[in-house]
This record gives C-alpha cells, structure tokens and sequence, in this order.
C-alpha cells in the first residue's frame, strides 16, 4: 500500500503534466483534499505534507473533524449536497460551500451571511450531464407542470438572481462528471462546464467575473485540468 506521501507527490505532478500540456501553470490549479472517508490523523498528516484545502461532503461529519482541529488554519470546502436547515451551522464551518443548486438554498445562505456582516464566496453546482441522480442546476429554466409553482430556475437565470442576493460572492461553478473508466468520456462535461463560465461573464451578470471551475475526482483529474479546471477534489486517489 502505497503511502499519503508519495500519493501525494504523484497527483502534483499530475496536476502540474496536465497543466503544462494544457498550456497553463500549475500554480492556478488548488488540490481539494477530500476526506470523507478518513479521520483526523490523515488531516493533520495532510497538513504537515502542506496541504491547507480539505474538501468534506457531509456538515455534521465535518464539523466533528473540525472540533478536534481547531488550530490547524485549515480551509474547509463544503462539496456535498447542502440542505437549508443546515445552513446556520455551514457557514460557521466551511469557508466556501461549492454546491449551492437552488434560489432557496442561495437565500438561505444569503440571509445568514447577512447577519454575520460577512461576504461567503460560493459556488454553483451545475448538472452539465442532465443526469437524473445527480444534483445541481440544469442548463435551462425548467416549467413548473403544476400552476403556481415557481419554475426550477436554469444557470442563467439562477445566476443573475443570485448575482442581486446581499451577502454572496459567486465565484464560478462546480459539476460532477458521470463516472466513467476513460476519462476522456467526460471530457466533454469539462469543457461544456468552462463554456458555461466564459458565457456568464460574457453576459455581464456578476459583479466580478466568475473564476473557478471545481471539477475532476480520481478517476479523471488530469483531463479536468487540461479543460481549466482551477479546483480538483481529489480523495481516492491519495487514500488508496
């Protein structure tokens, strides 16, 4: 079994191939160490390796981690699917939430930031394969079939209702790809995910143009990065 160490050592220098056969620097790619699976001992040993970004899925499994590490300056990113009755105790944990896919849920998030007085960077869980089992927001305004229902808002219009939300900073968006054993599948998915950004701001309808793409896992990093992913959230690949 290979150690965290050299794991480690082998998905930065993947990041950076990918990225200098992308053409970009490696510097602009951040390594969202996922650790779900495993415990504080795997955190604080990510830490000594140099590793400050700690990706967790769930709030309440986070913020026992989180207790027992109070002093490690860590930067928490919320990934997983965020319901808003846990809204409250996600902004006390996390320093960004990647999976907002709602109007209500950016509401929510918008309201408690505003009583803190604080600005929460957050970004917009995209469904770019239009697969049912996967959460986030589709490509296009979805109709409600029942009459007074408020429609289930597209990316465009989500954006630009959350661009006017007090108490935000959208930053860019987030997806998951299909899982698929060659990666170049979902290459596709990638690319579309960076489009979508670059149309964004191309409409104008953030206050500051949208940067980062959280895209890429195990199984298909390296493609992710050649399509401008800035954020990578990788846990198997170091925990193997």
């Amino acid at each position: 079994m290979a150690s965290l160490e050299s794991n480690l050592k082998m998905v930065r220098e993947t990041i950076a191939r990918s990225a200098e056969k992308a053409g970009r620097d490696a510097s602009e790619v951040k390594l969202l160490c996922v650790t779900k699976t495993v415990g504080i001992a795997e955190i604080q040993q990510l830490y000594r390796l140099g590793e400050r970004r700690i990706g967790e899925s769930r709030v309440q499994s986070a913020g026992k981690k989180i207790a027992q590490i109070p002093s490690l300056g860590v930067e928490w990113h919320l990934i997983g699917h965020l319901q808003t009755n846990k809204v409250k105790h996600s902004l006390d944990l996390f320093q960004m939430i990647h999976s907002v896919d709602s109007l209500h849920l950016a509401e929510a998030i918008s309201k408690r930031a505003t009583m803190l007085e604080i600005v929460f960077p957050i970004l917009i869980e995209v469904n770019v394969s239009g697969e049912a089992s996967k959460y986030g927001v589709p490509l296009e305004t979805l109709q409600p079939e029942t009459e007074g229902q408020e429609p289930v808002w597209g990316l465009v219009d989500l954006t630009a209702r959350i661009a006017r939300l007090p108490g935000l900073e959208m930053r860019g968006l987030m997806t998951m790809a299909p899982f698929d054993a060659d990666a170049e599948a979902v290459r596709p998915v990638f690319r579309k995910l960076r489009q979508l950004r670059d149309e964004l701001n191309q409409r104008g309808l953030t206050p500051q143009p949208l940067v980062e793409l959280s895209m890429g896992m195990t199984n298909d990093y390296p493609v992710a990065v050649e399509e401008g992913a800035t954020y990578v959230r990788i846990g198997s690949a170091l925990f193997a």
